[in-house]
């Protein structure tokens, strides 16, 4: 039996891997355009490769991804962090989980878990080809026939195909999946942070609020948790999550909205009115910029003041009605202007693909075209940040890799 892979990657591998101790006498080949093999894998996680995450409740691990997430379930029966964490620690590649649940190598190096895919590809006898670019497919009967970019190639025929060619940034990339009969969900990008190219508050780029609240105006979307504010606008986990989910609202939005930041994380007003006028009952005596309410980072403090021209010298016993209003709705209701997005770091991440309509999630299989079967974000599932994204490459890669 003669297995091609299509794509490098991570998922790539993993199907390969699988494959290949599925059906120890197929000749399994990996095809992969580019001339860098797991150059995702390479960079993810700041180079340290944020391999998959500790969450074991798999409810849980559904809730992490906007879109696949509730078909994914008997998917991570069979194959969920657990098993990836136990497969790469009994193939000398030892992994250590963070408080925040994100897990990576001991050796805080993605070149471990490269070596490690790398070192199961030689073991198995697992061939390589590097820059070949697949044009088109067609069913020849009940195999596969492969024609290449490279017209010097000539066309080759398989018995199954595994397509793992990651998130492609255009649809454009994805016609030949099309052309199969294949449906296409428009693939736009997910996991980006905020530009605010006008708000003042970039100034205070590298502070971090620990759990706030963002919403997106005019819509549902909300998201809590870590803020990071950068020198062009808003990041961390609130923020990446909110882009992930809100990611084909945004794109209608053409990335141009108001984002509504509850910086307590406190959705009942009164409740943040109570909290002030106890440090007013306190110390009445003490100014503005001495005592920070709900433990905020001092120069956001003073930002919020400034912004609201609320004096920082005035006595909290002097505060008065007005300006205690005005204090309640800056910390819970701060507005600022969104125009356009940034790339979170390197990880160019897609929500769209090939739709899971057209896709046997318990096997992997296409339901268009006999033996070819699919892995990674290739197909219309995406995750938000903490190792998700590539879980689901991992567990997609183990189920087409059984080619059932």
């Amino acid at each position: 039996m003669e297995i091609a892979v299509i794509g490098g990657g991570a998922a790539g591998f993993f199907s390969a891997i699988t494959a290949k101790e599925n059906y120890p006498d197929a000749e399994v080949v990996i095809l992969e355009k580019s001339n860098k093999l797991l150059s995702k894998v390479k960079i993810s996680g700041g180079g340290r490769c944020n391999v998959t995450n500790s969450c074991s409740s798999i409810g849980q691990l559904c809730q992490a991804y906007p879109r696949g997430g509730k078909k994914l379930k008997k998917a991570f029966r069979l194959f969920n962090t657990s098993h990836t964490i136990e497969w790469f620690e009994s193939r000398e590649a030892p992994l250590f989980a963070q408080d925040d649940g994100r897990v990576f190598p001991v050796s805080q190096s993605s070149q471990t878990i490269i070596d490690c895919l790398l070192q199961e590809t030689e073991r198995l006898s697992i061939e390589i080809k590097l820059g070949v670019g697949v044009k088109s497919m067609k069913s020849v009967g009940d195999r596969l026939e492969l024609r290449f970019t490279s017209e010097e190639l000539p066309t080759r025929v398989f018995d199954k195909v595994i397509v793992a060619t990651g998130g492609s940034p255009k649809r454009q990339g994805l016609e030949w999946l099309e052309a199969l009969g294949h449906k296409i969900e428009e693939p736009i990008p997910s996991l980006f942070t905020f530009n605010m190219p006008i708000e003042e508050i970039t100034q205070l780029m590298g502070l971090v609020v620990e759990n706030a609240l963002v919403s997106i105006q005019g819509t549902k979307l909300k998201s809590d948790g870590p803020l990071l504010i950068t020198h062009w606008g808003m990041s961390g986990p609130a923020v990446l999550k909110l882009s992930a989910f809100g990611a084909r609202k945004l794109n209608e939005m053409n990335y141009d909205f108001n984002a509504q930041v509850n910086w307590v994380n406190e959705a009942n007003n009164e409740t943040v009115t109570n909290q002030l006028k106890a440090i007013i009952e306190e110390h009445p005596k003490k100014i503005l910029a001495n005592i920070k309410p709900y433990a905020l980072p001092e120069r956001l403090w003073l930002f919020l003041l400034k912004k609201r021209a609320i004096p920082e010298n005035r006595k909290w016993g002097e505060l008065g009605t007005k300006l205690l209003n005005k204090l309640v709705n800056v910390l819970t209701n701060d507005v600022y202007a969104v125009k356009g997005k940034t790339t979170f770091k390197e990880e160019f991440v897609t929500c769209g693909g090939v739709s899971l309509q057209c896709i046997d999630l318990n096997t992997m299989q296409s339901n268009v075209c006999k033996n070819l079967y699919f892995a990674g974000e290739v197909v219309d599932i995406d995750a938000i940040t903490g190792g998700y994204n590539f879980q689901a490459a991992w567990t997609t890669g183990f189920l087409a890799g059984k080619l059932n």
